[in-house]
């Protein structure tokens, strides 16, 4: 983005007080009249414009810079991530990924195999859609191991939630990171060294808590078997390629462009390969090979056709509110208000890695949304990066840990889980909310640990 955007206001008290009215009134709209996002978060932005001592045209010209040039870079990425996810769904792609993880650690350890397929899965599939693919596996398993649906969810729920929170390529870490103008290349490795963790964490938590919590499975699953008919399922390779290629590609510009000079004629090959519009672009070919091999998309244009705009539906939004906040974020940028906030924040002795981190536990506390709530933290700290001393992976990653945190009565994917778990509002709050809070302080703690060692 540009930086010779000229100051919106030069009045440091009426850019602290815009500051906070447009948080208050975005939460205020969300909270008591439950307005769309999009809506709450373009109606306080565009007020600020009226403002008294705010430059009008210095204004609109920073936020046509911020919205433009944040969707520029990532539009077309989170529509093809989203083509992946909504392609590895309807392929029986997340049913194989989780047969491959128990045959990886064996039956006996059912909540491990399903907390580290829920890593994987939550690489590419929207939460809510993997824990609804997998339900019936999860009441089979409990079932055959007679353990609590708290036993064997448990792990899986908050295994999905952080991956799907923290690392691309799906829409909620793409669109943070494109705010905040991070590497997404770095984002994918360290993202997922701290999910990884933060999941161990979550299945531990289950393995202690969750015999203690009374969640029966159904019974209705009784006559099904965890050795029924796989053949109906692509390879296992197949399934894990439109996830792990694209991941590789990205990871791989990112080596080549710290080992290789730009000279080199290999440096420019390898940035074009991980350029996330063509390694996605790779994913989704992936994936709609694996569902045309599968027959999931036989002889119907008409099925793929509608993958394609259940997709655009999806990405719809994340774009929009991806949008509204970079132009949020290059409006703050234009004030300073956030040389107050940050220069405070250090002073009061606040490690500067937990402002990004708190933001993200109050946006996805109000909203209910993990997506909105690491948008929305990472438009808020963007602007404030070179006062905190803070790389953009690190405030990213930090804004991400954040928005996990805690999942409960506001979100669908809470709502989603319990109702097909089939347990108590008590019990799904300890399990599922219990299990987000400690996946979450876990894998900000690694985020931290990496920050501290100067890693990011």
């Amino acid at each position: 983005m540009e930086d010779s955007i000229d100051p919106i206001t030069n009045n440091p008290a009426v850019a602290l007080i815009g500051f906070v009215a447009v948080i208050v009134v975005l939460l205020f709209l969300i909270a008591k009249f439950k307005w769309h996002v999009f809506i709450a978060l373009l109606v306080p932005i565009v007020l600020l414009g009226l403002v008294p001592t705010v430059d009008q045209t210095a204004f609109i010209e920073a936020f046509e810079v911020g919205f433009g040039g944040t969707i520029q870079s990532i539009a077309v990425v989170i529509v093809l991530g989203t083509l992946i996810a909504e392609a590895l769904r309807n392929s029986g792609a997340v049913e194989r990924i989780t047969h491959s993880m128990m045959r990886l650690v064996g039956k006996r350890n059912m909540p491990l195999a399903l907390t580290l397929a829920g890593f994987v899965i939550g690489l590419a599939v929207f939460s809510d859609i993997g824990y609804i693919i997998l339900n019936p596996l999860v009441h089979v398993a409990a079932l055959e191991a007679g353990a609590t649906m708290s036993v064997m969810a448990t792990g899986l729920v908050g295994a999905m939630q952080l991956t799907h929170a923290i690392v691309p390529p799906t829409p909620g870490p793409l669109a943070a990171a494109a705010v905040v103008e991070a590497d997404i290349g770095r984002i994918i490795l360290y993202g997922s060294i701290v999910t990884l963790f933060g999941s161990v964490m979550g299945w531990l938590y289950a393995k202690i808590v969750g015999p203690r919590i009374t969640s029966p499975p159904s019974e209705e699953y009784r006559t099904t078997s965890l050795d029924g008919d796989t053949q109906r399922l692509p390879s296992t390779w197949w399934s894990y390629a439109p996830i792990l290629v694209p991941l590789v590609l990205i990871g791989g510009s990112s080596v080549a462009d710290f080992a290789l000079s730009e000279d080199n004629p290999v440096h420019g090959y390898a940035m074009f390969l991980g350029w996330p519009v063509f390694a996605l672009g790779i994913g989704v070919l992936l994936a709609y090979f694996v569902a045309w091999r599968n027959n999931a998309v036989e002889g119907s244009v008409s099925l793929r056709d509608t993958w394609v705009e259940n997709a655009l539906r999806t990405s719809a939004m994340v774009i929009m509110v991806t949008g509204l906040g970079g132009a949020l974020s290059e409006l703050l940028k234009a004030t300073p208000a956030v040389d107050v906030i940050a220069e405070n924040t250090l002073a009061l002795g606040i490690p500067a890695i937990l402002l990004p981190f708190l933001l993200g536990v109050l946006a996805n506390l109000i909203t209910g949304s993990t997506t909105v709530g690491v948008i929305t933290a990472a438009s808020l700290t963007a602007p404030m990066l070179p006062t905190l001393g803070l790389s953009p992976e690190a405030a990213m990653l930090s804004a991400a840990c954040g928005s996990v945190i805690i999942k409960y009565v506001n979100s669908s994917y809470f709502w989603v889980c319990m109702t097909l778990s089939g347990m108590s509002l008590r019990a799904a709050l300890v399990s599922y909310g219990g299990v987000t809070l400690v996946g979450g302080i876990s894998s900000m703690c690694a985020v931290s640990a990496l920050w501290g060692f100067g890693v990011i």
